[in-house]
């Protein structure tokens, strides 16, 4: 029964936590671990390792930076396989790379563990507003297991097909979403230099049906100078790094997002916790100090 399930949060950042919400509303319990070894979310209590949580959990959901912080997490005496038991689920909702999803899949598997991939399309605004598109890679049977607390932080689930596919289709977006920004810094930064007026340049791309709704909001954050972190430009720049790698692997030619990596690594250099827009305002100095 849903209302009696614990959810074993490996990671517990802006993401992870607003998703924490949204599960408490649908009846879950949660308890968690957090690789920073910092805890204390209202009522969520926080446990010593990540196996203890695996061993206190129905349900173990992932939600760390990295490849480096999926194997700390998930491997050796403390990591969450070693709690887990046969029979158990777990979540991996980070962004990682497909090699460390696949190594988890086939850990998983030794252990009897089914094992999905889930990363998470959206950023802040959409985690708490339980409106995330979940992008899953596993069996029909994984899916029907996972599909109440899929429910319960999207709007949608698209399942990209057999494991490792959620992973693989979260850098194909991401590195759209990518490219996308840096051709609106680009653009936005020519107009400025080129004499348009500000406040006319940004009213109009707002109302242009060309510029996604995630890069008007992006832009909205320029205008005004607020680039809290939705999405961090650390991230986005990794999951850049990523993707160059994964097309690489498959000798794919992707000189645009090679170039766009350089943006965001440009982006990260000067405001890593940023959000990863900061790359609009970074381009908007470069052509006034030109003024």
């Amino acid at each position: 029964m849903t209302a009696a399930q614990t959810i074993g949060f490996i990671g517990l950042g802006a993401m992870a936590s607003r998703m924490a919400v949204n599960l408490a509303k649908a009846g879950y319990k949660a308890i968690a671990y957090t690789p920073s070894g910092k805890g204390g979310n209202g009522d969520i209590a926080f446990l010593a390792t990540a196996a203890d949580v695996a061993r206190a959990a129905d349900i173990v959901l992932v939600c760390v930076p990295d490849d480096e912080a999926l194997e700390t997490c998930m491997y050796g005496a403390a990591g969450a396989l070693a709690g887990m038991k046969s029979g158990g689920l777990v979540l991996n909702t980070s962004s990682v790379s497909p090699e460390a999803t696949q190594a988890l899949f086939e850990a998983g598997q030794k252990l009897g563990v089914t094992v999905i991939d889930c990363p998470v399309s959206g950023s802040t605004p959409e985690a708490e507003a339980a409106a995330l598109v979940v992008l899953a890679g596993g069996s029909d049977d994984a899916m029907q297991r996972a599909k109440p607390v899929f429910d319960a932080i999207g709007r949608l689930t698209v399942h990209a097909g057999p494991p490792g596919s959620g992973a693989r289709l979260k850098l194909v977006i991401n590195a759209i979403m990518g490219a996308g920004l840096a051709a609106v810094a680009e653009a936005i930064a020519y107009g400025l230099a080129a004499g348009l007026d500000r406040s006319m340049l940004f009213d109009a791309l707002d109302e242009m049906a060309v510029i996604s709704p995630h890069h008007k909001r992006k832009i909205r954050m320029a205008r005004t100078g607020d680039f809290a972190p939705q999405f961090p430009a650390r991230l986005m720049q990794k999951d850049m790094r990523l993707f160059l790698d994964a097309a690489a692997r498959l000798a794919v030619p992707v000189p645009t997002l090679a170039a766009t990596t350089q943006q965001l690594s440009l982006t990260r250099r000067a405001a890593e916790d940023a959000d990863y827009s900061a790359l609009i305002g970074i381009m908007e100095k470069i052509v006034a100090n030109d003024a």
